[in-house]
């Protein structure tokens, strides 16, 4: 507690730590990690325990140490209203991960890490967090991979003032930690009633990274689908796909498109694909005529029936300049010869019926 006015304290809360206390207390056994927990006899028991630390928990903490604790503020002063009332400045919501076999733990992590370098990308951080992310928000978007002090790795995908670390705790768990330090970032107000909106939230963008990485470790083509993407189709209806040979740069353009994380959730048009292609292939993309459209069913002439057959004729071919002497040109209008012909141009073809042109 600071010794000037307005006289701001500072409380620091650890929520596993309160927990475990708690546990011991009900006489629930289970298996400590280092700030956490790597088993449970009941772990239906121990999330009941951790749902009761909530604002009304906090605050009877932090008024019971208020009354202890020597203040420049006396009795009659809190009967006049001056006192403190408690807000969020940094609130930690994580979720771990305990592994079946810790000795595979470090190599999935790194691997997994490897595979996900661009989750701070912008258009990824909107999904992640829920949030609406245009041109000129402020803020830093970023991923950023750090080293621990025992040597592992620590990754951060950072969104304004927030940020989420991941991390492997104590080699057998993968722990995912929203770290909030400004509420209003995910939409929140900072008065500690509002933890438990800011709770689910940040549960939220706990599970939705989850989703995105799971989503990128399963993008691994097996033999089937391999081959009925490098195959051409066709559907019930009869519409056929044309096949997409592997390796061609339009087709590798367009896969790279269609994975990008913001149109799993937005969606997608050919105008948008075009311009994405556009970027992959790094010069303008011109779509041939089908391209980003399946091809309509060839229609199947039926056979006629056995009597209708005719002989085949000769095919009679035609001398090209036929063609241009059935194409009356039109004669040029000129103000003093008006039903003449224009000089250089010839006069429209006799018809049977029609008007001949006088000769000169």
């Amino acid at each position: 507690m600071c010794a000037w006015f307005p006289y701001p304290a500072k409380i620091w809360v650890n929520g596993h730590e309160w927990v475990k206390r708690q546990a011991e207390k009900a006489g629930l056994g289970f298996t400590a990690l280092s700030n956490g927990f790597a088993a449970c006899e009941n772990p239906a028991a121990l999330q009941a325990i951790c749902d009761r630390l909530g604002p009304g928990t906090i605050n009877v903490f932090t008024q019971r140490w208020l009354h202890r604790l020597p203040l420049p503020f006396t009795t009659r002063d809190h009967d006049a209203g001056y006192w403190w009332e408690t807000s969020m400045r940094q609130v930690e919501i994580s979720r771990t991960i305990v592994f079946d076999a810790p000795r595979h733990a470090r190599g999935f992590f790194e691997a997994l890490i490897a595979d996900n370098l661009d989750i701070g990308r912008p258009h990824n951080v909107e999904i992640i967090f829920a949030r609406k992310i245009r041109r000129d928000t402020k803020g830093v978007f970023r991923t950023a991979i750090d080293r621990r002090d025992n040597g592992g790795v620590l990754v951060n995908v950072s969104c304004k003032h927030s940020r989420i670390k991941q991390y492997l705790k104590d080699g057998r768990a993968m722990r995912i930690e929203t770290v909030v330090n400004a509420p209003r970032d995910l939409g929140c107000n900072a008065r500690l009633p509002n933890l438990d909106e800011l709770q689910a939230k940040a549960r939220a963008a706990n599970r939705r990274i989850l989703d995105a990485e799971r989503a990128g470790q399963g993008t691994v083509l097996a033999s089937p689908a391999f081959e009925r993407v490098a195959h051409p189709s066709a559907d019930a209806e009869g519409r056929r796909t044309p096949a997409l040979r592997f390796g061609d740069p339009r087709v590798m353009a367009l896969a790279g498109a269609l994975c990008q994380t913001l149109l799993a959730a937005t969606g997608f048009t050919n105008k948008n694909l075009r311009v994405l292609i556009a970027g992959l292939l790094g010069s303008a993309y011109t779509p041939g005529p089908d391209d980003l459209r399946p091809q309509a069913a060839a229609r199947q002439r039926p056979d006629p029936p056995a009597s209708a057959h005719q002989p085949v004729r000769a095919h009679r071919r035609r001398h090209p300049d036929c063609r241009l002497l059935h194409q009356g040109l039109q004669p040029l209008a000129c103000p003093a010869h008006r039903g003449e012909p224009a000089p250089g141009t010839a006069g429209p073809s006799r018809r049977a019926g029609g008007h001949h042109p006088p000769r000169r």
